[in-house]
């Protein structure tokens, strides 16, 4: 079952892994989630900015496969409303439209963004264009792919991951969703935190 814990437990257990950055996982989404902040995103704009590359973690904790701007939003879909998971499922698709609307926007990709490009099809052609911006969500999911490329910094200061946690709580109790999730559990994990942070 998908719960908050679930998903901060995968960034403690996860996060400082790499996958196609300099940066780790989660100096990677704080970094991603505090650019939305700073840019006044609403609350579930800043979770789906830290929430991003979940896939990743999924890959590296239970071997999942697939891409994972799929197996994100699949697994966050129980807990999170769209307005969270609409935007991580496009963000590969709108750095793929950057690139192709954007000059210049290839060129200041990091490395493993060009990479993984490669990998994900390249730029979006003509006839994906229009696709891509029926889709409800587009403007959302342009807006995080930019957080996304500037959240590469090698040891930048922002907020820890315990700052965010009232704000995914706040996100799934405003959906009606209940987190399993004890007074105790909590407890143990504020504790693992603090001890966690230096």
């Amino acid at each position: 079952m998908t719960t908050v814990d679930a998903v901060l437990d995968l960034y403690d257990r996860w996060g400082a892994e790499h996958y196609d950055e300099e940066v780790g996982q989660l100096d990677h989404a704080l970094q991603t989630a505090a650019l939305a902040a700073a840019d006044g995103a609403a609350g579930p704009l800043v979770a789906a900015a830290l929430l991003h590359d979940v896939g990743h973690l999924l890959e590296m904790s239970a071997g999942q496969a697939g891409p994972h701007e799929r197996t994100a939003p699949a697994f966050l879909a129980p807990l999170f409303p769209a307005s969270v998971t609409a935007p991580i499922a496009l963000h590969v698709e709108a750095k793929r439209y950057l690139c192709a609307v954007e000059p210049g926007y290839h060129a200041a990709l990091s490395a493993g963004s060009r990479r993984s490009l490669r990998r994900q099809g390249g730029p979006l052609a003509d006839a994906e264009l229009a696709t891509f911006e029926a889709t409800p969500g587009w403007a959302d999911a342009v807006a995080l792919r930019r957080w996304d490329d500037g959240g590469k910094v090698e040891s930048a200061s922002v907020p820890g991951l315990a700052g965010y946690e009232p704000l995914l709580r706040s996100i799934v109790g405003a959906r009606g969703s209940s987190v399993d999730v004890s007074p105790s559990q909590i407890r143990r994990w504020r504790g693992r935190r603090r001890k966690a942070q230096p």
